[in-house]
């Protein structure tokens, strides 16, 4: 959220009359799904405005006034301009991370769950934002076609996760200011297993949003 906008948290936009205005490339979109999610979840009220072509052009459009708020990765948030400058000039306000912990370089922004927990979510709602935000949970899995014998699956699994400790690459990931963190492949099996087996009402509901 823009600095100088007059919402200061979730809270403030519950209470306001008049809704944020979040910048999007369109319905799939980070933004769109944060809106979708936190109105579903909380009440909150946002107002996107699409057809951006990219997230340039949506921060170009934050720093000119003509929007106040977007949705974007942690990772990217941290790694890139303009939010450099934005975070050294104090420009911008982070209002929620959906992350399942707190990231420590967002000490001041509640995640979704305290949030939830906070206005007694719905057990409906809390499983569409599970299903909503898996995809930037998982970041960018691997994957292997099916029939891939479990003993190939291990090998592979453990050669994944000893490449995040190689020098080389955590000396890389170092220099690009990206975040390096890699899930075990059962946990992301079981995340994965966990959103395909949702009742009817919540694969409905998820629908309905990514429409919206």
């Amino acid at each position: 959220m823009k600095n100088d906008a007059p919402w200061k948290s979730v809270e403030d936009v519950l209470a306001s009359k008049e809704a944020p205005k979040c910048g999007a490339t369109g319905t799939s979109d980070l933004t769109s799904i944060m809106t979708n999610i936190l109105q579903e979840t909380l009440g909150a009220k946002f107002q996107d405005v699409r057809g951006y072509p990219g997230g340039v052009e949506i921060d170009l459009a934050i720093e000119k006034g003509e929007i106040h708020c977007r949705g974007t990765g942690i990772t990217t948030h941290f790694a890139r301009e303009p939010y450099f400058t934005w975070h050294k000039n104090g420009s911008d306000r982070h209002l929620v991370q959906t992350g399942a912990k707190k990231d420590a370089r967002l000490p001041d922004a509640p995640t979704l769950a305290e949030l939830m927990d906070k206005k007694k979510s719905t057990a409906l709602s809390r499983n569409v934002a599970k299903v909503m935000l898996v995809s930037a949970t998982l970041g960018r899995p691997m994957i292997g076609t099916p029939g891939t014998p479990a003993d190939r699956v291990k090998i592979l699994r453990e050669a994944y996760l000893k490449a995040f400790k190689e020098p080389e690459v955590v000396e890389e990931a170092k220099k690009s200011r990206l975040d390096l963190e890699a899930l075990a492949g059962a946990e992301v099996e079981a995340q994965i297993i966990d959103v395909m087996n949702q009742p009817k009402e919540v694969i409905d509901k998820v629908k309905k949003l990514s429409a919206e």
